[in-house]
């Protein structure tokens, strides 16, 4: 097995079979705890929303064939993220995560900004989250993953969609290692796909809860995209190029 080929920036990987192995998390050195515990303390203060909950980080993708890959995992907590804060720090993991590229009927793909009770508000993205772990000593694989995205979107945009509809097409390999997990849903009209979000924000505002997502937006291009002005997730503009107004490409293959 090879790893992906080095590469400045993010890379979306063309990887229509995908094989999941769980190791252990590497121990975090006590000094490095200690820094990490300071730092998540003091991200908690400035956004009491934030919880230590289970997560599955990235520990490596490497190809195992034409459009297939392997991709080590391990079960972590969020706290275990504040490494990133800490200057040295030789412990962190990548963060792992789904992303779903929800296109409308005409061609467009629906892109959120992330509220302000989020850890990136004003951020512009694709609907999706941190994976989780199975619970107890489940296995994680595509299908849980796609289960998990079906979920991601219809929490974020209130669109519910079946995970057999959820096609693996792609993963994002960030440049620090992070690994996305990217599902292409089924196509949906304009109207449904703001009714839809219309409805959830309506429920979320009147539960007192702020949504996810403040805002979607419906683009075709690089050039739509950068109108939406504020920031974005370095992977999104590749997306968009890749699904946004035409069928899908090949992007990479294997080494």
């Amino acid at each position: 097995m090879t790893e992906p080929s080095p590469r400045r920036g993010v890379a979306l990987l063309d990887v229509h079979r995908l094989r999941l192995v769980e190791i252990p998390a590497p121990p975090v050195p006590p000094g490095e705890r200690a820094a990490m515990d300071r730092a998540w303390d003091e991200a908690v203060r400035a956004n009491p929303s934030f919880f230590d909950g289970p997560v599955a980080a990235s520990a490596g993708l490497e190809w195992e064939g034409p459009r297939s890959a392997v991709l080590t995992w391990a079960r972590i907590t969020y706290r275990r993220y504040a490494l990133r804060l800490v200057p040295g720090a030789t412990a962190r993991l990548p963060p792992l995560f789904v992303s779903i590229a929800q296109p409308t009927d005409d061609g467009r793909l629906l892109v959120g900004r992330m509220s302000s009770s989020t850890a990136a508000p004003g951020r512009w993205q694709p609907p999706g989250g941190s994976a989780e772990p199975p619970e107890d000593s489940g296995s994680l694989d595509t299908a849980a993953l796609a289960r998990h995205a079906a979920r991601e979107l219809a929490e974020e945009t209130g669109l519910d969609t079946a995970p057999d509809e959820m096609t693996l097409r792609s993963i994002v390999h960030g440049e620090e290692g992070d690994v996305g997990v990217l599902f292409l849903a089924p196509p949906r009209p304009e109207p449904l796909l703001r009714e839809r979000f219309a409805a959830l924000v309506a429920s979320e505002t009147a539960l007192g809860r702020e949504p996810e997502l403040d805002r979607i937006a419906l683009v075709r291009s690089p050039a739509e995209l950068a109108r939406l002005g504020g920031t974005q997730v370095d992977y999104l503009e590749p997306i968009v190029r890749r699904y946004a107004g035409s069928a899908p490409r090949s992007d990479a293959g294997p080494a």
